[in-house]
């Protein structure tokens, strides 16, 4: 009765095993991220009206600088969530603009920004200069399409330049599988366990069978 024994345990092990890991993947995954559409254009080129994303669901304080991220925007005409780009956190100062036209720049810090990402290379576009200190625990927000974005330029009283507080922040958009790569590997890792195990299961038992001695025949009385 020995025979198949390891099998068996083998079964019991990887079996359970590759279902927690699967599982946990699959509740993590759906806990830590959700996917929107983007329903405007105010983040084009960089994202198109229709296109489908991956949001991390993270707080405020955990993003940086370049950051794209949905949040709960204060103007009462915008309705439900937006997608902006973090350009300046707590304690910067940001200002428009240096130059004119597709030569204009947004300055962080007292350094024109590098914004290859911007529609047009226009990097303001409505004639509305600002200058601004970011309170602690703030951010302040752009659209890469700058003459098409009610962002962190209309934040602040009477449509004046505003930051946001980072408690607006629902998520950061994910380009590419990004951090829930390891999450994927643990969820495949998961799913060929448990077909491990229950592979090794199912051998166990037919060794188990083939084990067991056939009944003596019946006696055949004359």
């Amino acid at each position: 009765m020995r025979k198949g024994r390891g099998l068996a345990l083998t079964a019991w092990v990887l079996g359970p095993l590759g279902l927690v890991l699967l599982i946990g993947s699959v509740l993590y995954v759906r806990s830590a991220y959700t996917r929107v559409t983007v329903v405007s254009t105010s983040m084009s080129p960089t994202y198109t009206a229709g296109e489908r994303l991956v949001v991390e669901l993270v707080d405020g304080d955990q993003v940086r600088r370049g950051d794209v991220v949905l949040v709960d925007s204060p103007r009462p005409d915008v309705d439900g969530p937006v997608l902006q780009r973090v350009v300046g956190v707590g304690g910067d100062r940001v200002a428009c603009c240096e130059g004119s036209g597709t030569t204009e720049r947004v300055t962080l810090n007292g350094r024109a920004l590098k914004e290859s990402y911007v529609r047009d290379g226009v990097a303001d576009g409505i004639g509305r200069p600002y200058d601004l200190k970011v309170p602690e625990g703030q951010l302040f927000l752009l659209g890469d399409h700058r003459m098409d974005s009610l962002d962190s330029r209309f934040y602040g009283s009477g449509d004046t330049a505003g930051a946001l507080s980072a408690g607006a922040v629902r998520g950061r958009v994910v380009d590419g599988l990004g951090g829930a790569l390891f999450v994927l590997l643990a969820a495949a890792l998961g799913l060929v366990l448990a077909l491990v195990g229950l592979g090794c299961g199912i051998a166990a038992r037919a060794v188990r069978r083939r084990s067991v001695p056939p009944a003596p025949p019946w006696p055949v009385h004359t």
